[in-house]
């Protein structure tokens, strides 16, 4: 049975610039928002483009959007488990079956209601699909146990990203800034939970590290 990766030192400080970017964008972006919560400049101006693109290709937002799809995300993520749990690395597959699930949880009960930008029927930022795409993604990201697998988990979800966001944009499920609003909560959510449960875990087991370096 494997234990919590170690976290190096090198990526304490990139992990903590994630997170404190990712809150930063977070909360900033409602501040553009015109009163009522509707478009930004810059959600017309992407729009708009989309729009006058792909409108006459509806299919393709379709195909676009179907990576975000409850659905197939979760189904993704309960691969990834298994095969961690197949491997019988315990961590990485409790991690990947519980954080992204989490961030869900606490997005559409919590940071939704706080910001309350109204789009049709549901409350759009930050963006629901997005957060449980994102989630998923960044936990891959931060659990791959190679370098090389991390690179290539994190352009395989960006491309993914960008597609889903032309789909839900093009669809009209949400402005493109309930997108970034989205990714960067997701983003910074599930990194914390990462730095925080893995250095909890190492602490844990060794308790007396700390007394013996001092």
């Amino acid at each position: 049975m494997r234990s919590a990766p170690a976290l190096p030192s090198y990526r304490i400080v990139p992990l903590a610039a994630v997170v404190i970017l990712g809150v930063l964008v977070t909360v900033l972006l409602p501040l553009a928002f015109p009163v009522g919560g509707g478009p930004t400049g810059f959600d017309r101006a992407v729009d708009d483009r989309i729009h006058s693109t792909l409108d006459s290709h509806q299919t393709v937002y379709r195909v676009l959007v179907t990576p975000s799809d409850a659905p197939v995300v979760l189904a993704v993520l309960l691969i990834g488990v298994l095969w961690y749990a197949w491997r019988r690395d315990w961590w990485r597959a409790g991690f990947l079956l519980v954080a992204p699930e989490l961030v869900v949880a606490i997005n559409t009960y919590a940071l939704k209601y706080v910001w309350h930008r109204q789009l049709h029927h549901y409350l759009a930022y930050p963006s629901g699909h997005t957060v449980q795409f994102v989630a998923v993604a960044t936990a891959f990201v931060l659990i791959a146990p190679t370098p090389r697998l991390r690179i290539g988990a994190t352009l395989v979800a960006l491309a993914l990203l960008i597609a889903i966001a032309i789909g839900m944009v093009g669809f009209g499920y949400h402005y493109p800034t309930d997108v970034l609003g989205g990714t960067a909560t997701a983003i910074a959510l599930v990194t914390a939970m990462y730095a925080a449960l893995t250095a909890a875990t190492h602490r844990t087991r060794n308790p007396f590290s700390q007394a013996r370096t001092e």
